[in-house]
Formats: C-alpha cells, sequence, structure tokens
C-alpha cells in the first residue's frame, strides 16, 4: 500500500494548506483581522458585481453556509453593505465599501511577497508546467 506522502493529491493539499497557514500568518503579523478567505469573498465580489451568494461560494470554493457567516463578518466589519436587489426581493445585492477596497488594496501588497516567497526559487518554466499539469487535472476531473 502507497504512503500518504507518496500521493501527489496528499501533497498538493499539503502544499496549499501550508501556504495558507503562512499567509494567514503573515496578515495577522501585519496587523490585519480579515482572513484569506474573506478577502477572497471582498476580491469576488469586486471582481463579479452582481454575483449570487451561490454563484460566489463556487468562485471561493466554500459551502453556502460558510460564505454567509464570513459575509456576516465582513458586513459587522464594514467592508461590505447589504442592498436591496432591484429585481428580486429574495436576494441582496453585495457592494464593498471603501474601507472593503482598502483593505484589498493593503493586503494585495502582503499577498504579492507571499507569493513571492512561496515560489521563491521556482523558476518561471516550472511555474507554467505546474499550471498546465493541474489544468489538465481538472479538466479530466470535469468530464
Amino acid at each position: 500500500m502507497e504512503k500518504l506522502d507518496g500521493i501527489i493529491f496528499y501533497t498538493m493539499d499539503k502544499a496549499i494548506r501550508t501556504y495558507r497557514q503562512y499567509a494567514q500568518k503573515q496578515l495577522k503579523d501585519a496587523g490585519f483581522s480579515i482572513t484569506i478567505d474573506q478577502w477572497l469573498i471582498i476580491k469576488g465580489i469586486l471582481e463579479n458585481p452582481g454575483l449570487s451568494q451561490q454563484e460566489l461560494a463556487r468562485i471561493v470554493f466554500k459551502d453556502n453556509a460558510s460564505v454567509t457567516r464570513m459575509i456576516e463578518l465582513l458586513v459587522k466589519g464594514e467592508y461590505l453593505k447589504r442592498a436591496e436587489h432591484s429585481s428580486d426581493r429574495r436576494r441582496e445585492n453585495l457592494m464593498v465599501t471603501p474601507a472593503g477596497k482598502r483593505v484589498i488594496t493593503d493586503v494585495q501588497k502582503i499577498v504579492l511577497k507571499n507569493r513571492a516567497k512561496a515560489l521563491d526559487g521556482i523558476g518561471q518554466k516550472k511555474v507554467e508546467a505546474m499550471k498546465e499539469t493541474l489544468q489538465a487535472i481538472i479538466d479530466n476531473c470535469e468530464k
């Protein structure tokens, strides 16, 4: 039987989790109270105005309940605000506040440093090959 550390998907998951822990620590050390997931929610809304909560959950790879909790925290933190949807009373429009836009800009600087640290010593050719390989795995699994 193969060992866990011999399974490519185990190693991929470990790399992602290690990176996320590192990135979260960098945010905390820089004085931000926002989480990586909350940053993704704000960024997702900025890049996709008018997105439904279900669509947002799909984009950030989270379940609806988690997204609901994060949105609530972001509204309380005044990073997001809710507005009534113009055509569907059951939906809300989520809008990023000026404080939300500021935190996206401020955190982006740390995100870029985190990526540089994680990819240190890994050439662009290897990064491109990794992207292609990961996309092939995604394509295979979506067939």
